[in-house]
């Protein structure tokens, strides 16, 4: 758990060293307000309420938003294989770099999940993979393209499969 926290606080940009402070800071606003109000009643609760919602769920949202919007990146799924003589899988893929910045590292995970006919089982599958496996690339430049391959291994499922390549950029 330790090192867990370490490398989230590692990972942390100066962007989001001011997201964090600014959300702290509207959530002080919002108390202050609340308490400047106390003789109204419903508004007062109700800027407490919204605040503390404010204060959980901001950090989750602006992170996720921010990151997709600073480190835009665009994965393709060139080709999937499946090998003959042992029990792996071999990805072929493409990570374009779509944003205004240098991606110091990306982490690109392919993803296999098996499929069927029925639309939520498919649904479902999707939150269960057979399979994971994660590679990292370092320094990709703006407007740059790089191809990759990923290997996983062992795979034994025989039957039908899907593909999903992934990369989150910093």
């Amino acid at each position: 758990m330790k090192n867990k926290i370490s490398s989230l606080l590692d990972g942390l940009i100066t962007y989001d060293y001011i997201l964090f402070g600014g959300i702290l800071l509207v959530f002080i606003l919002l108390i202050v307000f609340a308490i400047l109000l106390r003789k109204k009643k419903k508004t007062s609760l109700f800027l407490v309420i919204f605040s503390f919602i404010f204060l959980i769920a901001a950090p989750f949202m602006g992170y996720t938003i921010m990151h997709k919007n600073l480190f835009k990146n665009q994965t393709t799924l060139v080709s999937q294989k499946k090998l003959e003589f042992t029990k792996a899988i071999v990805v072929y893929a493409k990570l374009a770099n779509i944003s205004d910045r240098d991606f110091e590292s990306c982490l690109i995970t392919a993803t296999i999940y098996r499929t069927s006919s029925n639309k939520l089982k498919d649904f479902i599958y999707k939150f269960k993979p057979l399979q994971k496996m994660s590679i990292i690339e370092e320094d990709i430049v703006i407007a740059n393209e790089i191809n990759f391959k990923i290997i996983v291994s062992p795979f034994t499922y025989p039957n039908d499969f899907n593909t999903i390549v992934e990369a989150s950029c910093r």
